[in-house]
Order: structure tokens, then C-alpha cells, then sequence
């Protein structure tokens, strides 16, 4: 999870929405990332991003949300053994089409699809390419699988885990499921207690998140998979007012689409931006960049 905390209050408003997630959601562990300011270009870049997850999934037990906050659809006996296991994963590796759950927030008609499934309505849904980097097993006792799966943007863990039921021919759910890393994101992550227990005063009404504060990460470090273009001089106002600046004629354009774009005077990180007949356009810039 990446946090933005901003403002005198802001940590204290962060903990009472962690403690929403954590009332609502069935994943095992929540892990965080504190952020200065969310640039909320560069979290939607990190959402294109590749991910791992581990993931444990319940044998033997189909549900409607292919979560343990399902209802049931179908329980089977588990016959299968490790070796059996580990020779279907190969299976699932690759590129492939992938139809995303009826309990997800994708939108069908300005509606996401959950709202249709808790009224058993069935809409049409339109299947996406998705690439599974890897699965690696990791354990396998009391019919429940741990594995870890790296993916590219768009995967549902609960749709592949219900995929991977069904060729077992049990069934099987998502458990528990822990993102363990994403693409370009650099820093530290703690847990919600380690978080917790760095202002135990957080409920008296001067809290100290003086501990916090320190452990704040700059804005560019979610974009660290970007390449790096670096603008001098006159062209860092050009960009920073939301100009085409002059792109730099020793940086070849390439193939990338985004650019994480740094002053060169100093490595001060600017903003996101894109290549267009020889200048960089802005994509999103940052404010309150310190002259120099």
C-alpha cells in the first residue's frame, strides 16, 4: 500500500483509513510505503507496473468470490500431491487471456461488476492479456498451497488461483495474498505495527509522528523502472511551467513512452514527461520545486 502523508493531520487520518482496509479485506498482511506527497502520475505509472504476490490458496473449496469471503459453490475431496502440483504451474506461465471475476471493480455501464454480482446479475466481461511472469512454489500442507506469482498489470490472483483450482480438479480459493514487491518502487516498507508502534501517542491530541516524518521517501522513488532525462538551464522553467522543453540532444529517444525527468544541475526530480518532435511534453510536474 502507498501512502501519502501531507499535512498536520494526515498521518492520523492514514491510520483510520488502514484500519478501514484491514475491517474490510481478507488479505493477510498489509504492508506500507510512506511517500512525502503522492504524485499521483507517478502512482499511475506504478499501477501499470509489474507485481509479486504470495499467495495461499485453500484446496478443495470453490466460492463465489474465489475468497474466503464467498459463498460456497463446491467442495471436493483433495487427492492431488505436491508433484502433481508442481508439474501443472508450468501451465499457468505466459501470456494469456484472462476474464477478470464477477467480484471485482472493473465497470460495466459506469457500475463495477461487484454491484451486479450481489444482485445475481451476470453482464458480459470482457476477457485481457496478462502475463505470468513466474510462479514459484513455496509449501503445500493441510490442503492449503502457498505460492508466489510475479504478473504484469491486470491479473487477478483470485481468478488464477480459481483457474489453477479447477485443472486440479478440487476447486480452491485465495486465502490469504501478500503483494511482496512492485516494479520501480525503492524504499523501505513496514508493517501496520511496526507503523503503529512509531506513535504509540497517536490518540492523545498533540500525537508525536516525528518518527513517522523521518521515515518519509521522495516523490520519484515509485518510478524508479523510468528511464532518467535530464534538463538544464532554461528548459527546467520551460518544463515546470507545463511547457514543451528542448530534449536533450546527447539522450537518445528510444522506445520508452514516459520519462522521469531530473534537473541537471542537481538530480532534482521534476515531474513525468514524454518525447514529441525533439522536445519532452509534461505529463505531470511536480510543485514547489526548490530553485536553485
Amino acid at each position: 500500500m502507498l501512502l501519502e502523508l501531507r499535512g498536520k493531520h494526515a498521518a492520523h487520518r492514514q491510520f483510520h483509513f488502514i484500519n478501514q482496509v484491514i475491517d474490510n479485506t481478507v488479505i493477510a498482511q498489509i504492508d506500507v510505503f510512506l511517500l512525502d506527497q503522492a504524485f499521483r502520475s507517478g502512482i499511475r505509472t506504478n499501477v501499470e507496473a509489474d507485481k509479486t504476490y504470495q499467495v495461499t490458496a485453500q484446496l478443495g473449496v470453490r466460492t463465489t468470490t474465489s475468497d474466503a469471503e464467498g459463498e460456497v459453490v463446491s467442495q471436493q475431496p483433495v487427492t492431488v500431491d505436491e508433484a502433481t502440483i508442481r508439474s501443472l504451474l508450468p501451465e499457468f506461465e505466459g501470456e494469456q487471456s484472462q476474464s477478470p471475476s464477477m467480484y471485482s471493480a472493473l465497470k460495466y455501464e459506469g457500475r463495477p461488476l461487484y454491484y451486479y454480482a450481489r444482485l445475481g446479475i451476470d453482464v458480459p466481461r470482457k476477457t485481457r492479456t496478462i502475463h505470468i511472469r513466474s510462479i514459484q512454489f513455496l509449501d503445500f500442507s493441510n490442503d492449503q498451497l502457498k505460492l508466489e506469482v510475479t504478473c504484469s498489470k491486470g491479473t487477478y490472483i483470485r481468478t488464477l488461483i480459481d483457474d489453477l483450482g479447477q485443472r486440479l480438479g478440487c476447486g480452491a480459493h485465495v486465502a490469504a495474498l501478500h503483494r511482496t514487491w512492485i516494479e520501480g518502487v525503492e524504499g523501505p516498507w513496514v508493517t501496520i505495527d511496526d507503523l503503529a508502534a512509531l506513535a504509540p501517542n497517536r490518540e492523545e491530541p498533540e500525537p508525536d509522528y516525528a518518527a513517522i516524518e523521518a521515515m518519509l521517501q521522495p516523490n520519484d522513488c515509485v518510478i524508479q523502472q523510468l528511464p532518467t532525462l535530464c534538463v538544464g538551464g532554461a528548459e527546467v522553467g520551460k518544463f515546470c511551467s507545463g511547457n514543451p522543453a528542448r530534449w536533450p540532444a546527447e539522450t537518445a529517444v528510444g522506445e520508452t513512452e514516459f520519462w522521469r525527468i531530473v534537473r541537471h544541475e542537481d538530480g532534482c526530480f521534476l515531474g513525468i514527461g514524454w518525447h514529441r518532435d525533439g522536445h519532452v511534453i509534461p505529463k505531470r510536474v511536480l510543485n514547489g520545486i526548490p530553485l536553485i
